[in-house]
Order: C-alpha cells, then structure tokens, then sequence
C-alpha cells in the first residue's frame, strides 16, 4: 500500500479517544461529543500542507511580518449524514472555511452509491478541498463523492475519515491515487455486510441515535 497516499495519525489522544468510541456501551451523547473532539486533532494533521504567505502587523512593541493563510479559505464537504460529525468539529478550528455536502447513501444490495444532493461551494479549484467522512468501508461513496467534486473543478483534495479498511483505501488509491487518505486507524477488513471489522459500527446511528 502506498504510504504516501496513507497518513494514520497516530497522536496519543486521538488513539485514546477512538477506543472509547469503539465502546459499544458509550451513549448517543458521548459518541457526538468524542467525535467533535477526535475531528479538532485530525484537522491539525490534514492541514499542515496550507499555504502561508506574510502580513504587516503592530503588535505592542512594534511592527512585524507575520505569516498568515494564503490564498481562498478552504472547501469542507460533508458526505451526508455521517460527514457532518466530523464537519462540526473542525469548524470550530476553522471556522471561515466554506462548506459543502455530498448526499449519498448506500444501497444495502449492491453497496454502490446512491446521489440524492450536492452542493458545494464556487472556485473549487483554487481553494484545498476536505472531504469528511467518519468511515471508508467498501470506498464507493468516497470515489463518487470525490467524482463529483473533480467535475466542480477540485484539484487539491485531502480524504479525512475516523476509520478506514484496507478494501476502501485500495479502491481510493486506485480511483484517485492524487487524493492523500487521513485516518485514525487503518482496521482488519470489511465483514459480509460492507462494515468495518473491527470497527465501531454505524457511525450516523451511533451519532443520531437512530437504527
């Protein structure tokens, strides 16, 4: 597997708090609440690539060149509705970023992505663009959501999920080896149902509390 198109951020918090998660007695409230704060650390690692440039400012004692963002505030796009946990999180880091959805849900059947909604954000070419979303499972949704992003005119994509299994990340580096994956962990494999083994379960349930 190619590394370069793979980061797991191994940060200790980000590795303690994904382990309560996988808890199967942590409440609808905890998982919410885990996962903004699991998003906060994963957004230090996914944007450590922005540009800089430098300003004229007056501090206190005198006036300097400060480096500051460069260039169109960054693209977030939430793959509907799980996408929207980890959303949350990093807008209370950045939060003049502009922002983006990718509806789709997967059919139960074929496991292939169905589009019901996408908006997203104008100059999408100049502008890094973070697609969100807590699981890459099977990677179907993630390519066609990265589909559409690149027919909008994205060129500088990063892939930010919590969870990944090595079937979605190959079928990522095949459809789209530009776009880096980022995760918390790289897990076993995906059971006959499409879900990451060992996992955390449904991500969107576990954060709606719905079944």
């Amino acid at each position: 597997m190619n590394k370069q198109h793979l980061t797991i951020i191994n940060h200790p918090l980000v590795q303690h708090k994904l382990t309560i998660m996988r808890k199967k007695e942590v409440s609808t409230a905890g998982f919410r609440r885990l996962l903004r704060e699991i998003s906060l650390l994963l957004a230090y690692e996914v944007t450590r690539e922005l540009e800089l440039t430098t300003t004229t400012i007056e501090t206190p004692i005198c006036e300097m060149q400060a480096p500051t963002l460069e260039g169109k505030k960054l693209a977030l796009i939430s793959i509907l509705r799980a996408g929207n946990g980890l959303l949350d999180g990093i807008l209370e880091l950045i939060p003049g970023a502009r922002v983006g959805f990718v509806g789709l849900y997967r059919d139960p059947e074929t496991l292939q992505p169905v589009e019901y909604y996408c908006k997203v954000p104008n100059a999408l070419d100049a502008r890094m663009t973070i697609v969100v979303d807590p699981m890459l499972a099977t990677g179907n949704s993630s390519v066609a959501a990265i589909d559409k992003l690149k027919e909008h005119g994205a060129k500088n994509l990063r892939f930010l999920c919590l969870l990944a299994a090595p079937e979605g990340v190959e079928r990522m580096r095949q459809a789209h080896p530009d776009v880096p994956v980022f995760t918390a962990a790289l897990d076993e494999r995906l059971d006959d149902h499409g879900y990451i083994v060992p996992g955390l379960g449904d991500a969107g349930d576990r954060m709606f509390g719905t079944k």
